[in-house]
């Protein structure tokens, strides 16, 4: 595989958490440059980990499990953490409260991580395939892990914009976000 076709599959997979970092930097109030980045680490590492993780099981077990068959149900595990993840924002976004309360200033590392890992799916997908290929899977898995972090470091700074466009209501758009990326996954794989 040549550099340009790793950079653009790089780049492909982090498009997705790109869209979920918009919804979740929304959702925060005033997020600085540093809690972008570190949410951009913690999807780039997950990222970068899921193809590894899929080209190992490529390389081991191609006599036991068919590649076919993960390929069959990553988008459905993909759409079933985001919608989970996009209806219980909203379901915070709707309910009412008593008093106005504040968005928090950072995202939790277990939901941050939930969500990096229904978004890195595919990449274990991809893994998976390309361990039936020529190509270098450390230097592919760091380039995919390298473009989601910027990715989404990008995404909550622009995040951040919108949600202060549109105020207290950001919990409930970056719901619909996640639920919308989840639909668009399992579209685009069925």
């Amino acid at each position: 595989m040549n550099p340009i076709a790793l950079l653009l599959l790089a780049f492909s997979m982090s498009t997705d958490a790109f869209s979920v970092a918009i919804s979740k930097g929304a959702s925060l109030k005033n997020p600085r440059f540093t809690e972008a980045l570190r949410m951009g680490v913690i999807f780039g590492s997950i990222e970068a980990i899921t193809p590894i993780i899929g080209w190992l099981i490529g390389r081991s077990a191609t006599s036991f499990i068919d590649a076919s068959f993960i390929e069959a149900w990553d988008h459905w595990v993909a759409f079933v953490i985001l919608v989970g993840l996009g209806l219980h924002m909203l379901y915070a976004g709707l309910k009412p409260d008593n008093e106005e309360q504040e968005a928090p200033s950072r995202h939790s590392f277990f939901k941050l991580a939930v969500a990096a890992f229904g978004t890195s799916i595919d990449a274990m997908a991809v893994g998976i395939s390309l361990a039936f290929i020529e190509v270098n899977i450390l230097l592919a898995a760091g380039l995919i892990g390298l473009a989601t972090t910027i990715m989404v470091t990008l995404g909550v700074m622009l995040g951040k914009l919108l949600g202060s466009l549109i105020g207290h209501k950001a919990e409930m758009f970056g719901g619909l976000m996640l639920v919308a990326i989840g639909g668009w996954i399992l579209s685009s794989h069925l």
